[in-house]
């Protein structure tokens, strides 16, 4: 803990002007006399650590001390902090933010960012991710309440092994004590997640896991062709920017895209449906009666008259 405190305190004061002891203590919930003995300790190993004096007085590296700065470029440093950041608030992680500081004593701190990342989402519960990225880390299982896409509930026990980050969404990958096979959950249709205080011995996982996947053969794809109007242009490209695009003087616009098995994806029906007036599927023939009868459904339920 010590050895680690110390290299903490290098990088703090590589990155800083002048921090003052009382400053430190706090940090490392240590005494200000055993960051004095720290600093000695610096001192002694070599690093020119100084002492300013004065009411805004502490310690400081000498003027002109630089970390070697050859193992990365200033590209590196700046995309890699940008990553960390976002890292370290959706999981609330102190590591990273370490991390942080000492790539900074390596980088231009004038230069301003060129790239920002956002990884957080409000699909989640707020310590959903926290406690799966606990569990993965000390192989501890996790239990929720699964939603899946048949809207069907059920408890689950999983242990987990890696995050993932795709389709605007975050997903966890391991393996279903509930169902003796490895799954993937979606993290926005998790409830009641929590980290249970069984541990597990990782696994082997299946050399084919991620090498073969129904969505990734070709044979099972189907071109969807439906016409957006104006007032849904812009979310039609948020969610479609590759599918081919044609545009009409009307202002409207043809989008084709090959879609894995439209006719069973009720995320693809979702979000046509939700464009409401703004769009209309023109093929295949069974998508657009699909949408037909959800809609008079829809409007079957709104014309319902209580008795």
């Amino acid at each position: 803990m010590k050895l680690e405190r110390l290299v903490s305190i290098i990088y703090k004061l590589l990155n800083h002007e002048v921090l003052s002891a009382s400053k430190l203590a706090e940090e490392y919930q240590v005494s200000p006399r055993t960051i004095y003995r720290d600093i000695d300790v610096l001192c002694a190993a070599g690093f020119p650590v100084v002492s300013h004096q004065g009411m805004n007085g502490g310690y400081g590296m000498m003027d002109g001390y630089k970390m070697d700065k050859s193992l990365l470029g200033s590209y590196d440093v700046h995309a890699l902090i940008t990553v960390l950041a976002s890292l370290s608030t959706v999981f609330h992680d102190a590591r990273a933010q370490g991390t942080i500081e000492r790539l900074q004593t390596i980088g231009d701190q004038h230069q301003k960012p060129s790239l920002t990342v956002d990884l957080d989402t409000h699909r989640t519960e707020p310590d959903s991710l926290p406690y799966l990225r606990a569990g993965i880390i000390q192989h501890q299982t996790v239990q929720f309440d699964y939603i899946n896409a048949k809207n069907e509930r059920s408890a689950r026990e999983l242990e987990p092994v890696r995050l993932q980050y795709k389709y605007r969404s975050w997903y966890v990958y391991g393996y279903c004590r509930s169902r003796q096979d490895y799954r993937e959950f979606r993290l926005s249709r998790m409830l009641n997640v929590h980290l249970t205080n069984r541990s597990f011995k990782p696994r082997m996982i299946p050399a084919d896991e991620a090498s073969s996947s129904p969505a990734d053969s070709q044979d099972s794809m189907t071109d969807v062709v439906f016409r957006v109007y104006p007032d849904a242009l812009a979310e039609a490209m948020d969610h479609f920017q590759q599918a081919d695009k044609q545009f009409h003087e009307d202002g409207s616009m043809t989008m084709r895209i090959q879609i894995h098995r439209p006719l069973q994806a009720p995320w693809l029906w979702s979000f046509l449906l939700s464009l409401g007036s703004g769009a209309e599927v023109l093929e295949p023939a069974a998508l657009r009666d699909i949408l037909e009868t959800k809609l008079r459904n829809a409007l079957k339920r709104y014309n319902q008259v209580d008795m």
